[in-house]
């Protein structure tokens, strides 16, 4: 059913479950996983040259840990994703990457009321489905990385 599988992970906690319940599907199907972390652009990259550069740099530095956390994540459980950071606004992003890979299925989670909110709405109210050709799952089943190991090794259902 899906063949490509695009993880939007942003090192939280609901993404980390984002990151399990996708993993898990996409070794369901037998699909290729490809991971994506967003550099949110919020005007400071412009600034980055003058007074503000070595905040950009930590800012992109701290995405890049994140997206390394979570290839490692997905290496533990027996994947070799296609790793990316992006940089813009998440909703695009995240849609434009999609369809760079011509991904089936897109795996982000959810967090009510906060920050998370950059996944879905863009600067003018775009949501993240606007944005792409393909199905979206919004990840909410929390899974530990025991469960979903054991899952991956056929020991247990999830």
């Amino acid at each position: 059913m899906y063949k490509r599988v695009l993880l939007a992970y942003d090192g939280s906690l609901e993404g980390r479950t984002a990151l399990r319940e996708g993993a898990l599907l996409a070794r369901q199907c037998g699909a290729q996983v490809f991971l994506l972390a967003v550099l949110v652009d919020t005007g400071i990259s412009l600034l980055a040259d003058v007074a503000h550069a070595g905040a950009f740099v930590h800012m992109e530095n701290a995405v890049m840990d994140v997206l390394n956390e979570g290839v490692a994540r997905l290496k533990q459980l027996g994947f070799d994703p296609v790793a990316k950071l992006g940089r813009g606004e998440p909703a695009e992003v995240i849609g434009t990457f999609a369809k760079e890979i011509e991904a089936d299925l897109i795996v982000v989670g959810h967090r009510r009321q906060s920050a998370f909110d950059r996944w879905w709405s863009g600067p003018r109210g775009a949501y993240l489905i606007d944005y792409t050709d393909c199905s979206l799952l919004v990840a909410r089943n929390v899974i530990s990385d025991e469960a979903v190991e054991a899952a991956l090794q056929g020991k247990s259902e999830v």
